[in-house]
């Protein structure tokens, strides 16, 4: 194990972060992979009296309280993903992104409940609520969570299932961290044949009508389908098509599950459905919306690859009726000025609003719609700009402001956040004062998921 210090080489590679708006500065980092590795990290932490915190690809980097007194580990795999296919479950080493979850799932007709992107780590997505395209069919993706094993404070290494350690196993899916460091996840798997999946982009223009359209259609929409809108000013970037980069735009992005071919038919009658009605308000300027392999639902979000510099703001809104859609246009539509680059809403609802009996301290949301909104970051200016107009459309929206968050969508430690009850709050806390005694890893625990220090 190579401790690394600021300044020296490696560094930089072991704090390393997706989000640029927030570099990540502890007094240490180390990059671990075994299980003997995280405990040489654990006792140099403890040999100097640090706090110890944990990352991977640091897409959630403003979530992160400041690390100055800290020790930081970066996961990286210890191995490939393993697929029991009689089981249909994964086992998948931390550090892994989703990526390579999908790649092993696929042969076997098998897909995991990732997010939109590729390059997302599982283990933070997954115990932070993963919200998936699959999620108003499958559910919160913490729900589908079989076992989880770390290493505690102490140095021992425990395995947490529905068997084993069932409290801690209900606490650490969604209880917002701060039990030691996690060095593999088993996760179900389930069938997909084939989705319908894409995105679709309009001028802006038609924002208002095709608005109102998706609002309606998502009323009575299937729990099979999952879809999110937002609306775009995205840079003038020779990577970003010129039909894009020539104005605002509206996006209309998802995906409709078919479990097996004889449900194809259905899921293609469903995602008709909706784009239809959207493209009889007007006609699409690109369209990627097609009949694929589930592999494909991973870039019809079409997040960014590279690391980008980014602020923005995340609400659960309880809903949104017409007056809150003509709030939403006002302060994020095409005429509004606003410096976000996206503003949009992932759809719940479905299964995402039933609370599994056997899931975790988080598993289901409260709220109709997910709202997020962000814009690039490059200057003090512009950091000035972004964060000003957060505050706009915060003021805008309260009166739909369910007063809940998504842990995985929150943009800043500091923002309001709450997921748990109280009564969960106090169960998860008891669970850390078992594992974790000395508070070695509260540093990691997310705002509003853990008591007030009095």
């Amino acid at each position: 194990m190579a401790v690394r210090l600021p300044g020296q080489p490696g560094y930089e590679a072991a704090t390393a972060v997706f989000n640029l708006t927030a570099p990540a500065t502890p007094a240490a980092a180390v990059e671990v992979s075994t299980v003997d590795e995280i405990r040489a990290a654990l006792e140099y932490a403890r040999s100097f009296r640090m706090g110890v915190r944990m990352h991977t690809t640091g897409h959630a980097s403003p979530t992160q309280r400041p690390m100055s007194d800290a020790v930081l580990l970066k996961v990286k795999p210890s191995g490939p993903v393993e697929v029991d296919v009689a089981r249909r479950v994964a086992r998948i080493p931390a550090g892994t992104l989703w990526g390579a979850v999908a790649e092993a799932a696929a042969p076997f007709g098998l897909a995991a409940p990732h997010g939109s992107s590729g390059t997302v780590g599982v283990v933070g997505y997954l115990l932070r609520g993963g919200m998936s395209y699959y999620g108003r069919q499958l559910g919160v993706a913490t729900n589908l969570v079989r076992a989880v094993e770390l290493v505690t404070a102490d140095g021992s290494l425990v395995r947490a299932s529905a068997a084993e350690n069932p409290e801690l196993f209900w606490a650490v899916r969604g209880g917002g961290g701060g039990f030691g460091v996690v060095t593999a996840l088993e996760v179900e798997l389930f069938p997909a044949a084939k989705v319908i999946t894409g995105s679709a982009f309009w001028a802006g223009e038609f924002a208002g009508p095709l608005l109102d359209e998706w609002l309606r259609w998502s009323v009575d929409a299937p729990w099979e389908a999952t879809t999110s809108l937002q609306i775009m000013n995205l840079p003038d970037l020779p990577e970003i098509p010129e039909v894009l980069r020539s104005g605002p735009v509206l996006s209309v992005d998802g995906a409709v599950l078919a479990v097996t071919e004889d449900g194809v038919a259905t899921a293609q009658e469903q995602a008709d459905e909706l784009l239809g009605r959207l493209r009889s308000v007007a006609e699409p300027v690109m369209d990627s919306w097609a009949l694929t392999k589930p592999s494909a639902v991973l870039e019809a979000h079409m997040d960014p690859e590279d690391p980008v510099p980014i602020a923005g703001d995340h609400l659960l809104l309880s809903d949104l009726d017409p007056a809150g859609a003509a709030e939403f246009l006002r302060v994020v539509g095409p005429e509004s000025g606003s410096p976000f680059i996206s503003a949009g809403m992932r759809q719940l609802g479905g299964a995402y609003s039933v609370a599994d009996p056997a899931g975790g301290a988080l598993s289901s949301f409260a709220g109709r719609f997910a709202y997020s909104g962000a814009g690039l970051v490059v200057d003090a200016e512009s950091r000035a700009a972004v964060e000003g107009h957060c505050a706009v459309v915060r003021s805008a929206l309260s009166p739909w402001d369910s007063g809940w968050t998504v842990p995985s969508f929150v943009e800043n430690w500091e923002q309001p956040q709450r997921h748990l009850s109280s009564a969960a709050v106090a169960r998860v806390d008891a669970v850390r004062a078992a594992v974790d005694p000395d508070g070695v890893f509260s540093g990691d625990i997310s705002p509003g998921a853990t008591a007030p220090i009095s």
